[in-house]
């Protein structure tokens, strides 16, 4: 007799698991599809290889008077002003990532002040998920401290790098005259003095998109991922290790389409994942690639412009799927609710993760300064001065959901472990 209930709890979950399994079948077709319909149309990214010998020969050229020097008093003032301007917007990631989308706005043609906005905004989803729902389930303070130390130096280090760069264009925008023989009183690397220069002349945003990709992850490679403290503290540790598990490694770009969100229907998702963070050159390629995925697809293009346009930037996860995520703390939501978010359901409120915003999680801090040392040191680099490779299965939705799932099932185990050992000390296990 005390067979049939067993029997029919096998039964149970195996219908269970073959119910997962179909619906992760669906879910993974759903995905293809979406990406093909998203990819059918698209744009060539081309960079043939004269205009990499031309930027060879630059930088392999004599700077001439072009060496940062101050030549007049506006100079100065101009350098004093935009250094004030880039400390008071490099005050946390709201105001870095607003910035980058104020400026795009208003010059369209700078290719990379979209891109960092919206990376940006996934750097800021990743800071508050140390407080949301999962982390603190996982991590002890200690580490949740420091990782958030490591996002937040990336963050910082690269704003106060590009943001002048960006700025000067605009001066030279304004007065019609070329400026960027001042980029080295900003520390910038002479790597990017020709890009400019011949941005400034042809117009054409992807070669220094590029450069702006190579050069800023130069900019950090030293500065924070080879940093000692980082090293040995951040990149060993088993919290960083896991970092698949801890979904720190995603970039996503929603997709704003009024019908969805008037119908309250979760917004697609389109992006990629990081491997291995510690390679620069697959962080390299990593940002080309997202590169393509945003200005490669026009329906993509609009779709992310529509949805940064729209949707001020907190933080929470709850910005881009509110259906999903919460901002409010609330200690009634259901932790361990397993439902299944599909592609035309939204969550009862009550079941909703906690995602805080940025000004709840993190206090500001003092800023990681940056060292003087220019990071180029040869041509090598231009190996990465590429055409772009326009991936075409871009869809993440369903992959992103399930990240949070395993973040969940995580949280789950560890409870069940830590119970288990509680009743085994007590005798009850």
């Amino acid at each position: 007799m005390n067979d049939v209930p067993r029997t029919e709890n096998r039964l149970i979950k195996l219908l269970q698991a073959s119910g997962y399994l179909v619906s992760g079948v669906v879910e993974k077709a759903s995905g293809l599809w979406n990406s093909y319909l998203l990819t059918r149309r698209h744009l060539p990214l081309p960079l043939d290889q004269e205009l990499t010998q031309h930027y060879s020969s630059l930088l392999v050229a004599p700077l001439h008077n072009d060496d940062g020097r101050l030549s007049s008093i506006s100079d100065t003032e101009l350098c004093s002003h935009i250094r004030s301007e880039t400390a008071l917007l490099n005050l946390n990631n709201l105001t870095r990532t607003d910035a980058y989308l104020t400026i795009f706005k208003s010059f369209p043609e700078l290719h990379w002040a979209l891109l960092a906005h919206l990376v940006s905004r996934n750097g800021g989803w990743n800071m508050t998920d140390l407080r949301g729902q999962w982390h603190p389930q996982l991590l002890d303070e200690q580490k949740i401290s420091l990782i958030f130390e490591l996002l937040e130096a990336c963050n910082c280090l690269i704003f106060s790098d590009a943001y002048p760069q960006l700025r000067l264009y605009i001066e030279s925008k304004r007065i019609g005259r070329n400026l960027f023989y001042l980029l080295p009183q900003f520390g910038v690397s002479a790597f990017m003095v020709p890009f400019w220069n011949t941005f400034w002349q042809d117009g054409n945003p992807i070669p220094l998109t590029e450069a702006l990709i190579i050069n800023e992850q130069h900019f950090i490679q030293a500065r924070v991922v080879e940093d000692d403290t980082y090293e040995h503290e951040i990149f060993h540790s088993l919290a960083f290790r896991s970092q698949p598990l801890l979904q720190l490694n995603q970039i996503v770009f929603p997709l704003w389409r009024e019908p969805r969100a008037k119908r309250n229907i979760p917004l697609r998702l389109v992006g990629r994942v990081l491997e291995n963070f510690r390679d620069l050159n697959e962080r390299i390629e990593f940002g080309k690639c997202l590169y393509g995925i945003l200005y490669g697809y026009p329906n993509i293009l609009k779709a992310a412009i529509a949805f940064a346009e729209r949707i001020p930037h907190t933080g929470s996860r709850a910005d881009y799927w509110p259906h999903r995520f919460t901002p409010a703390h609330d200690h009634n939501n259901k932790a361990d609710d397993t439902s299944e978010l599909t592609d035309s359901t939204a969550d009862p409120i009550s079941s909703r993760w906690f995602s805080p915003s940025l000004l709840e999680a993190w206090p500001n801090r003092p800023l990681k300064q940056a060292t003087e040392k220019d990071w180029y040191q040869d041509l090598n680099v231009l190996s990465h001065l590429t055409s772009i490779k326009l991936p075409r299965v871009i869809d993440m939705t369903h992959e992103h959901l399930f990240g949070q799932s395993k973040l969940q099932e995580a949280v789950l185990l560890e409870r069940s472990f830590m119970k288990g050992a509680s009743n085994r000390r007590t005798g009850r296990g």
